[in-house]
């Protein structure tokens, strides 16, 4: 009934009553922990002769004491501590709690818990791995190997095919385990509807579902998607933990500063023990470009969980924003160490190596984060840009190619606008190929999926200049230059097209003077093009160029005048 100090008032003196039974001692320290008083339950365990070496139940407590006040060595000698062969009377007295699967499931959580704080992940992740496999219900050290990136992909796999489900669970607990821990672990995949195992389909609209597609729609830039399926999920529980990071990341992304604003002061008044709290308040000043202040509170949320990996990553990009490359990579190495099997912050590591342009560092990297993430359209893209950078067009659009490839895979047949980045690179390449016409055909797909941009339009302009198109070429540059009038490029190439068009213009006039001045010599018998009608004609210069020449060209390969040209 959570009548702490009642129940520790009758525990004190069920111990006296006893003469100190392992039971009531264990109760007593359950109780004491219960209220926060850690080193006092520690006390009474250890005070307590014996009960530490005997029992598992109160060693597993002991410890967890000790890690509650982060005395995380304390802890581990306390859960390595030999066990003493237990007489009768001990057996008799330690049966209520100790040796069952559970409790060794407890303790091998515990440990790997205190492992990851002392830095020792891969120690951390073989305790997770053996939790889960003494008890498959463990969710939290399902949870903690997922979402603390502590296993690739396929790692994931292997690890949920080698768990014991049939052993420990009825028949129709083993679909259910099996479709809730599948739901956690494809983040990266394409979203799509979940199959659900016959008699389950009231999961469907559960909360913990509905949050995981979101975060899969997240990761495939459906950010717009992702954004309502989370609304709707706080729309039901405000503070649902797993929701509340992808969330708060949707409104980053959609510049919703309004909601995220809000949200922020919600959460640090009602959570600020919590470290996504002061997250979401960094993640609103970064968005209103106040990067010191962000930064101020990304630091906050990590000195409160320190492997909180979301708040490294934009403490990165806050300092990343301000050309403070080295602390950027600070923080993101700092990330890769707390999410070791995880590829961003090697991709945001090599994308800063790629901007101090240190080209074979930033490729090492994506090659790194290539191997974790085989699958992620991101990484091949700036794989394409270094390649690109060193003069290596083939290997660009090879690489440009192959993340339009994913990114149409994960994405379906509508591309998001987060691609329009992708689809210019690979007109540039294109361009830089020779291959004129491909080139142009991607940069209106990029212009479609962010229709005013200022970029776009100047490489459609400078394509089409070096195609000879330059009427069209000088429109682009116009729309450039109404978007963004100190765009330098743009205001260049305007200047030089018009020029050429000038030189092309005069060119042609001279032509056509001279081939006007012939056909008046010939014969004027018949006469093909009327000089009543050269006026009207010479409106349109092209049009004009392309009659005369054929008239020339049928001239030259019949030896006589054809009539009748337009």
């Amino acid at each position: 009934m959570h009548l702490y100090k009642t129940a520790l008032f009758w525990a004190d003196k069920a111990v006296s009553l006893s003469n100190g039974d392992i039971q009531d001692v264990y109760w007593l320290a359950q109780t004491l922990f219960l209220t926060a008083q850690f080193h006092r339950a520690s006390h009474v365990l250890r005070s307590r002769g014996g009960v530490l070496q005997t029992s598992l139940a109160c060693r597993y407590l002991a410890a967890k004491c000790h890690a509650e006040c982060k005395q995380w060595q304390e802890a581990l000698e306390v859960l390595d501590m030999e066990q003493k062969e237990p007489t009768e009377k001990d057996l008799a007295e330690i049966c209520f709690v100790g040796g069952t699967k559970k409790l060794e499931s407890a303790v091998c959580l515990l440990k790997g818990v205190v492992y990851e704080a002392m830095d020792n992940r891969a120690l951390a992740t073989d305790c997770f791995k053996d939790a889960l496999k003494n008890d498959v219900r463990c969710f939290e050290a399902f949870d903690l190997l997922v979402s603390h990136h502590m296993l690739t992909d396929k790692e994931e796999r292997e690890l949920l095919s080698s768990l014991p489900f049939s052993e420990q669970c009825m028949p129709e607990e083993v679909d259910l385990l099996k479709f809730l821990y599948e739901g956690k672990m494809k983040r990266y995949c394409k979203p799509v509807d979940p199959k659900l195992p016959p008699g389950l389909e009231s999961l469907y609209d559960n909360l913990d579902v509905v949050a995981g597609m979101a975060e899969r729609h997240f990761y495939n830039c459906s950010y717009h998607q992702s954004y309502k399926m989370t609304s709707a999920v706080l729309m039901s529980d405000p503070y649902h933990e797993a929701c509340l990071p992808i969330h708060i990341t949707c409104l980053v992304e959609l510049k919703k500063m309004n909601e995220l604003f809000y949200l922020g002061h919600k959460l640090v008044d009602n959570y600020p023990h919590k470290a996504v709290a002061w997250y979401a308040v960094g993640c609103y000043y970064y968005v209103i470009e106040k990067y010191e202040q962000a930064r101020r509170y990304f630091s906050k949320a990590t000195s409160l969980e320190r492997v909180y990996g979301p708040a490294w990553l934009a403490f990165g990009h806050a300092f990343a924003a301000e050309g403070e490359h080295d602390q950027a990579m600070a923080a993101y190495f700092t990330a890769s160490k707390l999410m070791p099997r995880c590829h961003l912050p090697l991709l945001y590591i090599g994308l800063e190596y790629g901007k101090t342009n240190n080209a074979k560092l930033a490729e090492r990297f994506f090659e790194q984060a290539l191997i974790l993430s085989p699958d992620d359209p991101f990484v091949k893209q700036e794989m394409g840009v270094i390649a690109f950078q060193n003069g290596d067009y083939l290997s660009a659009e090879k690489n440009f190619k192959a993340a339009l490839q994913k990114a149409q895979i994960t994405s379906g047949e509508v591309l998001s606008e987060t691609w329009e980045t992708l689809l210019s690179n690979l007109g540039h390449a294109c361009r830089k190929l020779g291959r004129y016409q491909e080139a142009l055909r991607y940069h209106k797909q990029a212009l479609v999926l962010v229709p005013n941009k200022a970029s776009t339009f100047s490489a459609l302009g400078f394509v089409s200049s070096l195609l000879g198109n330059h009427h069209e070429a000088i429109g682009y540059f116009h729309k450039a230059l109404g978007i963004q009038r100190e765009d330098t490029f743009s205001v260049h190439m305007l200047g030089e097209t018009l020029e050429q068009l000038t030189i092309e213009v005069n060119t042609d006039m001279k032509e056509d003077n001279d081939i006007s001045m012939e056909m008046d010599n010939r014969s004027g018998e018949e006469r093909v093009i009327n000089p009543a009608n050269w006026e009207a004609l010479a409106t349109d210069r092209s049009k004009w160029r392309t009659a005369v020449k054929t008239v020339i060209r049928y001239r030259e390969a019949e030896g006589r005048v054809v009539g009748g040209v337009k």
